[in-house]
């Protein structure tokens, strides 16, 4: 076992490895999980055995050294760290001690947001900006000042009254989501290398040392503190950041002030629900005391100030070893592969599997079975595996087997195929694949499809491995005693799902198209479609030249919907669906009815008070067309948190963009 001071300079051996690496060449080693847990681990050992602690100990220092190619500019006052809470307990005892040291019974707190992006300071004298930094080392950075000025959120001059003769701001330089997706899809389209996440996107802008590349980057800065001044400034936080605001520099909208450590934990409670429909990365919440004399009195220690913690979220990303490879089959034929890992905690849930996409996924991880890998899960979304973790020494890249997709489909034994110019590796099987055929039937029963209850996927996987389902057309054909001598259906659940497929023979076109499972056919394009041709006839028989026409159709899914439409099992299966009482009304145009009638609406991101789709069946319903994509006959798009390439396209084609607060208006005013 190895003693306190080999653990120490182990561990800060690692720590300054990997600071090195995040810091300096924005090409992190680790997850931030695995370096916060390192550091609470040395900072425990120093606080164990003080004379461990050397001078340059991280814990002692900030960030990592300038870069070189850059000048150093020395900070007039540090620009120091902040302590971490990893829990609520965490946070109750940082607000315990700043009630101690100053004799209080209650404290007023100003909360932000905890940005994922690269700390900056930037100096304004006379009101116009002459200089800009990175953090650094905390006592130095880099000169950035001609990047910083091509950002163009941050005002080269301010404006307004009472501005300080001189005003150092901090805060961080992010790119938001949207602007991270569009610069990966824009590099892999032309065979470049992609970034991990947006705060190595940010910090690689940062770093040019052509200040017209970053200007093409889509970097924004948010002040959260200031620096040195000279001149007068309100005597409390959250006022010096409106002042901020006043004079140009932009501050979060998700401030807020709030009295006592139970209405911080609400604040966190309530940001950590919104985190995944932000439009930018954060990893937590940073609490300050609000009065800077109360700040001032508290004071700091070696690199933290004692008036301010993060209270950081549950990680999203963390490392963990990759022991092997499935492989499944989706709907369209499709093979997925399918990561086993070593079972890990991350985001609230321990995870055991993880996506890795595709064969070219896999080409540019340059992953092979034992790594150990960096896995991110966000929110609902399926945990994905974003890189392989190359340190030298504890996380060292084993020597593995190679990940080798399968030259059969995993499931039927059928050929597969990789069409040109596609990622998928499919089986041609069809729906004589089991697999393919349990991922149609799922989708055809789905809620928004034909919307057949009781009809699960266990018991699909019963009805297709009993040989009771060979089509969807079969689901009709089910009686009481094939489905009630299946594993847990007793006569109640029968007779339910028996009349629940009963119902679903009365549909929609639009239903009925989307319950098809036409590659890339959603639900706006099935609506689009149906109000189009008015008929499924008149859709299958229509020329691409025709399908074109239609709104959310282009070329690629004009072809997917003729491929359908000439394939003879596809046409048998019609047939047997309308033997089996498929019918719906024949559609109807709205054509000039309604007060919104002749519009065209886009809803994009995330929406609180209702869903996406029941804003676009409100909107239908006063006559407006809905659609999936913004277009140039889209006449008006509501984005709410999160909207990413349709809010940019909206904005590039100069269509009005509303958030859900006015579409609530809108909504209440016509109906």
């Amino acid at each position: 076992m190895p003693s306190p001071a080999e653990e120490v300079a182990e561990l800060t051996a690692r720590l300054k490895r990997w600071g090195a690496a995040y810091f300096e060449i924005d090409s992190p080693l680790v997850p931030d999980a695995d370096y916060d847990a390192a550091m609470v681990q040395l900072r425990a050992l120093e606080a164990d055995y003080p004379d461990l602690q050397l001078p340059d100990s991280p814990t002692q220092r900030v960030g990592g050294a300038p870069l070189s190619a850059f000048e150093t500019i020395a900070h007039r006052m540090p620009m120091l760290s902040l302590d971490n809470a990893f829990s609520e307990a965490d946070l109750i005892e940082f607000h315990r001690r700043v009630i101690e040291r100053l004799s209080v019974s209650e404290i007023t707190y100003c909360c932000e947001p905890k940005l994922d992006g690269v700390a900056v300071s930037i100096v304004y004298e006379g009101g116009r900006l002459i200089q800009a930094a990175t953090r650094g080392d905390g006592v130095s950075g880099e000169d950035i000042t001609a990047n910083v000025k091509t950002i163009r959120n941050v005002p080269l001059a301010l404006s307004g009254d009472d501005i300080p003769p001189y005003l150092e701001v901090r805060g961080e330089i992010i790119i938001p989501r949207s602007g991270f997706e569009q610069m990966n899809a824009r590099a892999r389209s032309s065979g470049q290398k992609v970034f991990v996440n947006p705060r190595n996107a940010a910090a690689g802008s940062l770093r040019q040392l052509d200040s017209g590349v970053t200007a093409k980057r889509p970097l924004a800065f948010t002040a959260y503190a200031v620096g040195v001044v000279e001149g007068s400034l309100p005597a409390s936080h959250d006022g010096t950041l409106r002042c901020l605001a006043q004079w140009g520099i932009p501050i979060s909208e998700h401030m807020q002030t709030v009295t006592g450590i139970e209405a911080c934990e609400v604040y966190y409670e309530e940001l950590a629900a919104q985190r995944d429909g932000l439009p930018f990365d954060i990893d937590g919440i940073v609490f300050k005391v609000n009065s800077f004399e109360q700040q001032d009195r508290l004071g700091f220690i070696s690199r933290a100030p004692r008036w301010a913690i993060a209270r950081k979220f549950p990680a999203q990303e963390v490392s963990t070893q990759l022991l092997g490879v499935d492989f499944q089959v989706g709907r369209t034929g499709a093979i997925t592969p399918v990561a086993r890992l070593e079972p890990v905690f991350v985001a609230g849930v321990t995870v055991s599997n993880a996506t890795l996409h595709n064969i070219d996924e896999i080409e540019r991880l340059g992953v092979v079975i034992g790594d150990v890998v960096v896995v991110r899960r966000a929110g609902d979304v399926i945990p994905q595996i974003v890189s392989v973790v190359r340190d030298d020494t504890e996380h060292a890249v084993r020597v593995g087997a190679p990940i080798v997709f399968p030259s059969q489909c995993p499931a039927c034994g059928a050929a597969v195929e990789r069409e040109a110019g596609e990622a998928a590796i499919r089986c041609v099987g069809g729906v004589g694949c089991q697999a393919q055929l349990k991922g149609v039937v799922r989708h055809f029963a789905s809620r928004k499809a034909m919307n057949i209850e009781g009809l699960g996927g266990k018991l699909i996987d019963q009805l297709v491995d009993e040989g009771l389902l060979q089509s969807v057309a079969d689901l009709f054909r089910l009686t009481k005693e094939s489905v009630g001598a299946l594993d847990r259906m007793g006569d109640k659940s029968t007779e339910n799902l028996l009349s629940s497929i009963a119902a679903a023979r009365q549909t929609t076109l639009s239903k009925f198209i989307y319950a098809l499972g036409i590659r890339e056919v959603g639900e706006a394009t099935a609506r689009s479609l149906s109000e189009h041709f008015m008929s499924l006839d008149a859709i299958l028989a229509a020329p691409v030249e025709a399908l074109e026409d239609v709104d959310d159709v282009g070329p690629v899914v004009a072809q997917h919907i003729r491929a359908f439409a000439f394939d003879e099992r596809n046409r048998a299966i019609l047939n047997e669906l309308h033997a089996a009482g498929i019918s719906w009304p024949d559609v109807k145009l709205d054509a000039g009815d309604g007060p919104l009638a002749g519009t065209i609406w886009v809803v994009t991101g995330k929406l609180v008070a209702m869903s996406r789709e029941e804003a676009e069946s409100r909107l239908r319903a006063l006559g407006a067309k809905t659609a999936s994509s913004v277009s140039t006959k889209t006449t008006s798009v509501v984005a709410g948190p999160g909207a990413g390439s349709k809010r940019k396209r909206a904005e590039s084609l100069a269509i009005p963009i509303i958030d859900e607060t006015a579409l609530i208006d809108v909504l209440e005013a016509h109906e």
